[in-house]
């Protein structure tokens, strides 16, 4: 669709407008638009329940217990903004956090949950795809991946869903802490190499996790490109 590859070109020229530039510029961006306050706003479990569109939007998906929510609370450096549970599949909606006047964060419904009933990974996947399809102020999807187990069936089908709906999307590698470095690195090619074969995907990956730290001022500092003019 010619809306997507227009606002495909913009973000990528943003992202490399500040990605050229010093490292230390960039990772300052992040920090201080992270630094601002971030509130739930709205929840959606149909189409026709979405927020009105308007400021960008940076969606987040992966698999149930992926670490979505963690790294969602890391990120914003909050603890309980999004809800944390031990038992997956517990978000069955699409939930907005909005980085003050600046960025909406969405917290996708996580995939693969083997317990859930048939009908509701339908109506997942369903409102998923057309979320994507036709929301005009997204930019950009994070799928987060578990470095510690090897990429799943339904990681490769949500890549085709986001291949199909032509929206950009980044991986995201968590939990990183409980992977030794050499197994780390090793990972993180594997998983690049096959983002490269992807039409639609981001060609790097970021390593992060939420119990250290590590990797989120990069995450933030790949985010601040997005944001509305401060």
């Amino acid at each position: 669709m010619v809306d997507h590859a227009l606002h495909a070109a913009d973000r990528d020229a943003r992202a490399g407008a500040i990605l050229s530039g010093d490292e230390e510029d960039w990772l300052e961006a992040g920090r201080l638009l992270f630094s601002r306050p971030c509130r739930f706003v709205w929840a959606a479990q149909t189409l026709d329940g979405l927020p009105p569109a308007g400021l960008p939007e940076i969606a987040f998906a992966g698999r149930s217990n992926v670490g979505k929510s963690s790294l969602l609370n890391a990120l914003v450096g909050q603890k309980a903004l999004a809800r944390i549970s031990a038992r997956p599949g517990r978000t069955q909606q699409l939930n907005f956090f909005e980085v003050e006047r600046r960025l909406m964060l969405v917290d996708m419904p996580g995939y693969g949950y083997a317990e859930a009933a048939q009908a509701v990974k339908r109506d997942w996947q369903g409102l998923m795809f057309a979320y994507l399809r036709g929301r005009t102020v997204l930019r950009r999807v994070m799928l987060l991946l578990d470095a510690r187990v090897e990429v799943k069936p339904a990681d490769e089908a949500a890549m085709d869903l986001l291949d199909q709906a032509a929206v950009v999307y980044q991986i995201v590698l968590t939990k990183v802490d409980a992977v030794r470095p050499a197994a780390l690195a090793v990972k993180a090619e594997a998983v690049g190499a096959m983002a490269r074969r992807r039409p639609a995907a981001h060609p790097e990956v970021l390593a992060t996790s939420s119990e250290t730290g590590q990797g989120i001022a990069e995450l933030r500092a790949a985010l601040a490109p997005f944001a509305a003019p401060g």
